[in-house]
């Protein structure tokens, strides 16, 4: 029976150094698997024993310059503008720290270069460099090759190091160095920052909370100490610290952290509020609902990060390209350094021999800034669309999301509200011997029944201030109504069908019912001992943002929509054409709906080239969102099924952010696109110029460091994409 275990490296950003963890970890006795992720920072372990010694884990994950995390630890993000943030990064660890010494030597020995001392001085001043700032590279390529055994990145740059001091070129050797650290250092700071954006949100929590006691005085307590059922006071200006629901105050709380929700949401008794909200202006007594670490807030994070570590095809697709094309450069480094001068009488030595460029094609192998290229941009896009209130559970499904042409809604509860309101009342009364209230007379039988419909007559009663009459022997009439004594007198509430059977009523009446019905809507009526006196008609309203969000969405192109709904022709069309759906699929049981998801990506070219997502609440539509090939459910701040069944949540329950999601996606993917084709273009310029002996070792390394830099710089901007 294995055992899984995750632990964090907090600063493990570089690919290189997964990859050799991975795989001195993954033989270790006891060890089944072993996954490193550098997008996210974590060790996963499947261990055949539960009695496993972390010692050599943390050894090996020691002697590539991280330190692996066994507790849980909340990071604390520095403060600061990007300037001071980047240098105290600069100065917080060893490697870093090493690079920035090894900066200032090298421009020292430029310096001394330029006013003409002795080259011996200069050149021991960038030896130093060299050795100073080339330690942890000279370590990490020794581990790569006797323990990994394999061709890695600071192989790569040892060779070249190596190369450049024998030929004399002491000054390129030394920018190398600085550089590519310089490199890799950027690379580990960009990975922190997304990473950490997403963290933060932890910290929007605070750690303790007013705990009430019985006598209504209040003690500080950590909420992990917590328990399901005890009660805690949130003051106005407070920031909610668990989850729970209201049982005493009234207040409107800012759930942005959680929804992306723009306005403070009223909060009164029986509602619920969720850890990281603020509460505004009046106190509340909330009742713990959910332990610290099942918060909603919580589960976000942990979900997002898992999700950081699901790489779209693309990205394995890189990662497997940078294996062989780095070990493929190597071996076409040796001809080019070899063959030219065995076989065409070419110079080996000297600033334009064909191993100086054999050096520089090594530089340029370095595919840094092809493999951060993707992780970048998908780790930005994920931590940004959390924060507006967007769980999006990994880059496949960021991947696939950009290629959705379909867009199938759920009816009720998606594009509706899923609340049906009285929407009309008709006096049809023809006993003129006592005054009846219809709707008085519904509400007193249909108020001990729980079906939506009922409650719906119930509420108009209630808005109308109408008493609410005792009733006796209610008895549901098999689906079709409700039957009971109210005042002395049968009262019965049934559909027009039911009615047209059993109770005899004038064509006025029966063309009023058909007239409400053909306009979507559904019809009851009410008797009195079998006299006819309303006529009620109940719909289920368009969510005001439903035809706003369809619209967007069509804007966007390329898109078009569908309703599947168990609802009838007539309601199923009458909502469609108010919120702009292009195409109505009615009476669809459950697997109705799935059939109609199979055949929309049967019709969208086999589901190769174009992708369809289904949009549903979460619980209900559970086997529709499986089967679409992006599963997308509303409500996930309150509700933890929705959280774990599909590909995309909207906390917020906000259609709105369906056209935001699109947009990134598509942003994403172009950007990746961009990412991937200016750093092969890089490289293959410089490689060029490598070959025509119009290159250096400086200007391969400053192109590869730029290369990362521009194609981070690019995927960070994603941050900024609007909502």
């Amino acid at each position: 029976m294995t055992e899984t275990r995750s632990y964090k490296i907090p600063d493990l950003a570089c690919s290189d150094c997964a990859m050799r963890i991975q795989a001195q970890v993954g033989v270790l006795a006891g060890v089944r698997a072993c996954e490193v992720d550098p997008s996210t920072g974590s060790l996963t372990l499947r261990l055949e024993t539960a009695d496993f010694d972390l010692t050599p884990v943390s050894r090996i994950v020691r002697e590539t310059g991280h330190e692996l995390v066994i507790e849980r630890l909340r990071p604390q993000q520095p403060q600061g503008n990007a300037f001071t943030v980047f240098f105290g990064f600069l100065f917080s660890r060893t490697e870093t720290l090493l690079m920035t010494i090894a900066g200032g030597l090298a421009l020292l020995g430029l310096l001394l270069s330029l006013i003409r001392v002795p080259s011996q001085a200069s050149a021991a001043i960038f030896a130093l460099a060299i050795l100073t700032g080339g330690i942890p590279i000279f370590r990490h390529a020794l581990t790569e090759v006797l323990r990994v055994h394999m061709l890695g990145i600071n192989t790569l740059m040892v060779i070249a190091v190596i190369g450049a001091m024998l030929i004399g070129e002491w000054s390129e050797a030394a920018i190398v160095v600085v550089l590519f650290a310089l490199g890799e250092a950027l690379e580990s700071y960009a990975t922190e920052r997304a990473r950490g954006a997403l963290e933060s949100l932890l910290d929007l929590a605070p750690p303790t909370a007013l705990l009430l006691q019985p006598d209504g005085t209040t003690t500080t307590r950590r909420v992990e100490a917590l328990g399901i059922g005890e009660r805690v006071l949130v003051r106005p200006g407070d920031r909610v610290a668990v989850d729970g629901l209201v049982r005493a105050g009234r207040s409107a709380v800012d759930q942005a952290a959680i929804t992306g929700e723009s306005i403070p949401v009223d909060k009164a008794v029986g509602d619920e509020v969720f850890a990281g909200t603020v509460n505004t202006f009046g106190a509340l007594e909330v009742e713990v609902t959910r332990l610290a670490a099942d918060t909603t807030l919580s589960r976000m994070v942990t979900l997002v990060q898992e999700a950081q570590s699901r790489q779209a095809p693309v990205q394995r697709f890189v990662d497997r390209f940078a294996r062989v094309y780095t070990p493929v450069v190597t071996v076409l480094a040796v001809l080019l350094a070899a063959l030219p001068p065995l076989f065409f009488e070419q110079p080996f030595w000297g600033d334009t021999g064909w191993l100086v460029r054999a050096l520089q094609l090594l530089v340029i192998a370095c595919p840094c800034a092809l493999v951060i290229s993707t992780p970048v941009s998908v780790v930005s896009a994920l931590t940004h669309a959390a924060r507006q209130g967007v769980l999006i559970k990994g880059g496949a499904t960021l991947e696939t999301l950009s290629r959705v042409a379909i867009f199938a809604f759920d009816k009720t509860g998606t594009l509706t509200e899923g609340k049906p309101v009285t929407t009309d009342i008709l006096n049809v009364c023809e006993d003129n011997g006592r005054v009846h209230n219809g709707l008085q007379l519904a509400a007193a039988v249909e108020s001990q029944s729980s079906h939506p419909l009922a409650q719906a007559l119930v509420s108009a009663a209630q808005a109308q201030a109408l008493t609410l009459l005792p009733a006796h022997d209610v008895t549901i009439l098999e689906g079709q109504g409700v039957t009971g004594m109210v005042n002395g007198e049968c009262v019965t509430v049934a559909s027009h069908p039911y009615f047209d059977a059993r109770v005899p009523h004038s064509p006025a009446v029966c063309r009023a019912a058909e007239d409400l019905a053909a306009a979507g809507r559904t019809v009851m009526l009410v008797c009195h001992d079998e006299q006819i006196c309303s006529v009620f008609a109940v719909a289920d309203t368009p969510r005001a943002a439903s035809s706003e969000a369809l619209a967007a969405l069509k804007v966007l192109g390329g898109v078009r929509t569908v309703m599947l709904t168990g609802d009838g022709a007539a309601v199923a069309q009458t909502i469609a054409r108010s919120v702009g759906v292009d195409e109505v699929r009615a009476g669809l049981l459950p697997e109705g709906k799935v059939a109609a998801v199979r055949e929309l990506q049967r019709a969208s070219d086999n589901g190769s080239a174009t992708a369809v997502a289904f949009v549903g609440d979460g619980i209900n539509d559970a086997p529709a969102l499986a089967q679409a090939d992006v599963g997308i459910a509303m409500g996930g701040a309150g509700s933890h099924q929705a959280l774990e069944v599909a590909d995309v949540v909207l906390m917020g329950d906000d259609l709105r952010q369906l056209p935001f999601i699109v947009h990134l996606s598509r942003r994403v993917r172009q950007t990746v696109r961009a990412n991937i084709i200016f750093a092969l273009a890089v490289k293959a310029s410089v490689f060029g110029l490598a070959l025509a002996g119009a290159g250096s070792l400086w200007l391969a390394i400053v192109a590869d460091v730029g290369a990362s830099l521009a194609v981070i710089l690019n995927g960070m901007r994603l941050r900024h994409i609007k909502g």
